[in-house]
């Protein structure tokens, strides 16, 4: 009994863990755009057309300044995290081609209607899952840009990180980024190995085939109340 507690609570803090890894790596999105906060707004702009690497490692020292700058997104506030997102996340990430690729096969079943509201509820689904995990970043948290292993001239590339923390393992976090007419966009990250869009398409899979698409988007709107 003593070791299964030890295993289950060894699992819970890798959760925990994973949590609070894919909301930074989430958050080295929010600050894309800039203008966040005092601080952030003094700093130029992320250049989405610069080489990947220097256009990630731009928008991740802007995430870090975000925190420290908005109390209200430190403390998992879901509508401040919602507002930021709204205002300085879409234009830098290819959320569509995020919920698409999540969805595999069956998008190409769904009406357009049934697309727009996927893509609404999930995410807010990813919104209300990681927003509360920021309260566990504390102000050592750093991240550290790995060499650059691909083709910086490719369309689709692949960007690596490590997140490091007081009292933390590093982790490696990775981003994949697709070429587009205006520059760079996000479209997936990774943590530890595990891809937000793989992750997610197990779970729509299971339910798509029990519920149908309609019922996949009212299981994430249930958890999104």
């Amino acid at each position: 009994m003593r070791y299964n507690t030890r295993w289950m609570t060894g699992m819970l803090a890798q959760a925990a863990r994973r949590r609070v890894l894919f909301t930074m790596a989430s958050l080295s999105l929010l600050a894309a755009a800039g203008g966040v906060g005092g601080a952030v707004a003094a700093t130029s702009d992320p250049d989405p057309k610069a080489e990947p690497q220097v256009f990630v490692e731009q928008v991740a020292r802007q995430a870090l300044q975000v925190l420290k700058d908005d109390p209200q997104l430190k403390s998992g506030d879901v509508r401040r995290v919602n507002t930021v997102i709204d205002e300085y996340l879409l234009p830098y990430v290819n959320f569509e081609k995020t919920t698409r690729l999540a969805a595999g096969r069956y998008w190409r079943e769904a009406t357009p209607a049934q697309r727009e509201a996927l893509a609404r509820e999930f995410r807010g689904t990813l919104v209300r899952t990681y927003s509360g995990a920021l309260r566990d970043v504390n102000p050592t948290l750093d991240i550290r840009m790995l060499p650059f292993r691909g083709d910086p001239q490719a369309n689709d590339v692949v960007v690596r990180t490590e997140v490091v923390q007081s009292g933390m393992q590093p982790a490696a976090v990775d981003y994949r980024l697709e070429r587009t007419p205006e520059g760079w966009k996000v479209y997936d990250l990774s943590v530890e190995g595990i891809w937000l869009i793989q992750n997610y398409r197990n779970q729509f899979a299971s339910v798509i085939q029990q519920q149908g698409i309609d019922g996949l988007i009212k299981t994430l709107a249930q958890r999104n109340q």
